[in-house]
Formats: structure tokens, C-alpha cells, sequence
């Protein structure tokens, strides 16, 4: 019987199993990973805004730029009435016909998303065959201050 109990103490002896030498190539797998990864860079657009000092008022109706304005909620409004982002390109290039050095000035609510702005600075650039955008944010303080 003692020779059972002492085979039973042998064998939980034996099956112990060492790991360090798996954690030794997990850890060198881990490094190499870290030091081979291409890390992703962001693409930006540089957009000039005027400081707060500034008042973000939209150029008066007689100048020669193209307001367009976008809410909140992502609409775009062309001469005080709402299009639909599809046209925007037709009604700038129609407007550029009328005065061909007119901008456009995009006057966007600081809530709005820049796919928006983004989707009107592609648009005028296709019409005008240049890119003449400006951005004017604005938000719901600076209106009730006028």
C-alpha cells in the first residue's frame, strides 16, 4: 500500500508543467507586434475660423457670395429656403453663372456634422471648377446676442 500512495506523490510530482518559458515567447510576440504595427494617422481638414472677438455675421445679401446656411439639424438652406443636399451642386452652379467671382460662404450652426460641410465644399467645388468655401460657424449664443 505504501508503495500505491508513493507512485500517487510521483506522478502529481511529474505532471506539474513550467510555464515560463511559453510566457517568455508570448512576451517576445507581444514586442514584436507593438514594434512592427503601422499605426493609422488621421486625415484632418484645415478649416480657418475666425476668432471669438470676431461678430459671425453672413456677408449682406447684395454681396457677391453664395450663403448657404445649415442648421442644427443638418439642413441646407440656399436663399432662405430648404434644398436637399443632392441640389446643392446644381443651384451653386447655377448661381455661379449669374456672378462667376462669388464664393461660397457656408454659414453652419456649430451642432451641425462636418459630412455636411464636407458634402457643400465637394459640391462647390465640382460647380466652380476651383475651391472658393468659406466656413462661418455660428451657434444658438451668438444669435440671441444680436
Amino acid at each position: 500500500m505504501s508503495r500505491r500512495k508513493k507512485h500517487k506523490q510521483d506522478s502529481e510530482e511529474k505532471a506539474d508543467i513550467d510555464l515560463t518559458p511559453m510566457l517568455d515567447v508570448v512576451f517576445i510576440m507581444l514586442i514584436f507586434f507593438i514594434v512592427t504595427a503601422s499605426f493609422v494617422k488621421e486625415q484632418t481638414i484645415n478649416v480657418n475660423v475666425p476668432d471669438d472677438d470676431q461678430v459671425n455675421q453672413p456677408p449682406p445679401p447684395d454681396s457677391t457670395s453664395i450663403l448657404i446656411v445649415v442648421n442644427a439639424a443638418d439642413e441646407v438652406e440656399i436663399d432662405g429656403r430648404r434644398v436637399d443636399i443632392r441640389s446643392v451642386r446644381a443651384l451653386i452652379a447655377q448661381k455661379h453663372a449669374e456672378s462667376p467671382e462669388a464664393g461660397v460662404v457656408v454659414r453652419a450652426h456649430e451642432d451641425s456634422t462636418a459630412e455636411t460641410y464636407v458634402a457643400i465644399a465637394d459640391a462647390a467645388q465640382e460647380a466652380m471648377g476651383r475651391f472658393n468655401v468659406s466656413l462661418v460657424p455660428y451657434s444658438d449664443r451668438a444669435s440671441r446676442r444680436r
